[in-house]
């Protein structure tokens, strides 16, 4: 559990990034924090793991104060991962993943072949192991920046935009990968986006934040959907377009589906049949809920 207690942070220029922060993120969750730039989402991120330094308030990590632990140590005890990957390009993507657990102590041997099943772990073939990141795609290198954050095995994984400089074929396939690899491994997940539609698919829980780390609402995807706090909240997460009120098509579609489409009747993407949100409607009178919305749009 990650305990914010009225968190500031206020830089040297002046600038109050976050105001008086108080949330906790439960464990074994995947928290999704979102808004615009400069709301105050990765600052609150990077003080989790003591990567920005708060001016006021506690956080703490299973109830412990992070103001009292080594620095150095908190950070290779998080896994992080950052939009760019920031693997070392000069180092084999083995060598890459084997870094803090090396740094840590593990003998060599032991370090590669954890590197090579995590490789596996995350959709890589282990014979890129030899390869240095530039030989790899965007994609690939994402992958490698998440099986290094997973190498010390880390009860907390910070991922800062992890998918913001991917095409959106591989940012899905990316987005699938996080979503099963949380089931599979049961961490404490705390993602950053600006993206709401990335937020609502893989949150259990998602914060949308104002300007000075306030936040607008929190809750799950259904919550927030069916019950936007403000208009702020409703203007953000897109309410009133077309995307969040899709209907049901005349138009046939492949076996056990319906095809969505919104409100100009453009098509939004296709669902089952057989979902229990649909069931004893018929085809014109079938309104979508925003919840469904999500699935199509994904």
């Amino acid at each position: 559990m990650i305990e914010f207690r009225e968190v500031s942070k206020q830089f040297p220029d002046g600038t109050l990034a976050v105001d008086k922060f108080s949330f906790t993120i439960p464990s074994r969750r995947l928290v999704v924090f979102v808004g615009s730039s400069g709301c105050g989402k990765t600052t609150i991120l990077r003080m989790i793991n003591r990567m920005i330094e708060p001016t006021g308030g506690q956080i703490l990590i299973d109830g412990e104060d992070i103001a009292d632990r080594d620095a150095v140590k908190l950070r290779r005890s998080i896994g992080y991962v950052m939009q760019q990957s920031g693997l070392l390009p000069h180092r084999k993507i083995v060598e890459n993943v084997a870094t803090v657990p090396l740094l840590t102590g593990v003998p060599k041997k032991k370090a590669y072949a954890d590197a090579l099943e995590l490789l596996n772990t995350v959709g890589l073939d282990p014979a890129l192991a030899n390869r240095y990141p530039a030989q790899l795609s965007g994609g690939q290198q994402q992958r490698v920046g998440v099986a290094r954050a997973l190498a010390i095995d880390p009860n907390i994984l910070l991922m800062d935009e992890p998918f913001g400089a991917v095409d959106p074929l591989v940012r899905a396939e990316l987005q699938t990968e996080i979503t099963r690899l949380q089931k599979e491994l049961d961490k404490t997940v705390v993602f950053v986006t600006h993206d709401i539609d990335e937020a609502f698919l893989l949150g259990d829980q998602v914060v949308i934040f104002e300007k000075g780390g306030i936040i607008a609402q929190q809750g799950t995807p259904d919550e927030i959907l069916a019950r936007p706090a403000s208009d702020f909240v409703a203007e953000f997460i897109g309410a009133d377009r077309g995307k969040r009120r899709l209907s049901v098509s005349d138009v046939p579609a492949r076996d056990g589906e319906l095809l969505l489409v919104d409100q100009y009747g453009h098509p939004a993407g296709l669902l089952e049949s057989n979902d229990p949100l649909l069931a004893g409607t018929g085809p014109k009178s079938r309104s979508v809920s925003n919840k469904t919305d999500q699935a199509g749009d994904a």
